[in-house]
């Protein structure tokens, strides 16, 4: 599916889903990602890392819940109800 913005995913969702709906967006593996993010935060002493995910929780909107919408399939055969006499009808 493509995306054209950038949305939390409601799908790879740890905490706020910034950095599943980073990932989905790119096509990245969010759990790389993850890990990637919170070692640099560690190396950078935290602060700044926390700070950074906290302003995309409140910068990048919500993606949208995907709704499924069950259709009928089309009929096949006209929707004139059919008898057993216009059954026999049909074999003669």
């Amino acid at each position: 599916m493509t995306q054209s913005g950038l949305t939390r995913s409601n799908q790879q969702k740890m905490i706020a889903g910034v950095m599943g709906g980073i990932a989905e967006r790119f096509g990245w593996n969010a759990t790389l990602l993850r890990v990637l993010f919170v070692g640099v935060s560690i190396l950078s002493a935290g602060f700044p890392g926390i700070l950074i995910y906290l302003i995309l929780w409140f910068v990048i909107p919500a993606a949208q819940p995907q709704r499924y919408v069950a259709t009928s399939p089309a009929p096949q055969q006209s929707t004139k109800m059919r008898t057993v006499y216009d059954e026999q009808q049909l074999r003669r």
